[in-house]
């Protein structure tokens, strides 16, 4: 008879589903944490779906001002046919808020992806180095972090773009402007922990036995220095949304014929406001707002349960019945068990 290989989990172990990154968080948190995380996943997954689904969801294209029956109308009311109205210049309200979407998250990946690859390698060789090139890189990244932020994305689109471009033109301007806001913020972490790290004893060790220094770099200090990237990607998330929007609020995003664009589209209603029409204004508003609200909330649950200060877990016990908690306290764990805490002295006493 053959051997049959076990694919249960051992005993004391997680199973596969709740070591998963977002599983594991959630069944971390407790309380008003878990709820915050899981509202703003909520949030987060629906901002998601709709750039992703934007054609099949939307009634109408982003640019489209007819249909077989004729032209929209400018600033029509909320109706059967567009259920959120019409802008100023005859565009479906619900169309462009859907299709914005899908502007925002490219924006969103283009930017932070390329900030990560350039702050985190500028980082690391920065703080591994050290030297000259470190103090280049700090005073320049300082720099950058201190110059405003809408502003410094203002002058990078202009030089890009002219302020004004088509789809892909207009996200890969934005995408670049907020790429030399976000890089500095990974430079200063990753720059931090590789310092920390290449102290550590284990890395001085690979230096004894003759490992390079690009093999250290990559293999024993960037993969424990890149731990808090999550969380610095999450709220620099939200922040490409805003710096997006504002940019196509002062005129400098994309044009309307080429994507919708909630900034844009907030900076044509602003007519609208003083003469009661709200449906243009509403829309992308609250798109931007529920939007950051959801990346926002999920970085900052992100970071509480990252911190152990912060940290709480709660386990039920499915046989006993008995609930257990779990607190991480400077010094060690305590755990109150089935005879709680009274049982913990009991057993100390004997």
């Amino acid at each position: 008879m053959g051997t049959e290989l076990s694919t249960q989990t051992p005993p004391g172990q997680p199973s596969f589903w709740r070591r998963l990154p977002v599983v594991h968080q959630l069944h971390q948190s407790v309380g008003i944490q878990r709820g915050m995380l899981v509202a703003g996943l909520v949030l987060t997954a629906l901002f998601l779906l709709t750039a992703m689904f934007a054609p099949w969801l939307s009634p109408y294209g982003y640019a489209q001002l007819r249909d077989a029956d004729g032209p929209f109308g400018a600033q029509q009311p909320p109706n059967p046919e567009h259920l959120l109205g019409t802008t100023v210049g005859g565009y479906d309200v619900l169309s462009r808020t859907i299709w914005g979407a899908q502007t925002g998250l490219g924006v969103i990946v283009i930017a932070v992806v390329l900030s990560i690859f350039a702050g985190v390698a500028l980082g690391l060789v920065s703080g591994y180095l050290g030297g000259w090139l470190d103090r280049l890189l700090v005073v320049v990244c300082d720099a950058i972090y201190a110059f405003p932020t809408l502003l410094l994305a203002i002058v990078v689109s202009i030089a890009i773009s002219g302020g004004q471009s088509s789809l892909w033109g207009g996200i890969l301007a934005a995408a670049v402007a907020i790429t030399v806001v976000f890089i500095p913020q990974y430079f200063r972490v990753i720059r931090a922990e590789t310092v920390r790290i290449k102290s550590e004893a284990y890395v001085e060790s690979a230096k004894v036995v003759g490992t390079g220094n690009v093999r250290i770099m990559f293999r024993h200090v960037l993969r424990n220095a890149t731990r808090t990237l999550p969380l610095i990607f999450t709220l620099n998330a939200s922040e490409a949304i805003f710096t997006l929007a504002g940019l196509g609020f002062l005129g400098f995003g994309i044009e309307p014929t080429s994507a919708a664009e909630w900034g844009v589209d907030l900076k044509a209603a602003l007519s609208d406001v003083s003469s009661g029409i709200w449906w243009t204004s509403i829309p992308p508003g609250l798109a931007i707002l529920l939007t950051v609200l959801g990346v926002t909330l999920v970085g900052e649950s992100l970071n509480d349960l990252a911190d152990p200060r912060l940290r709480g877990r709660r386990a039920v016990g499915a046989a006993s019945g008995t609930v257990a908690e779990t607190s991480v306290v400077p010094g060690g764990t305590l755990t109150a068990g089935p005879g709680g805490l009274a049982g913990l002295e009991n057993e100390g006493r004997s």
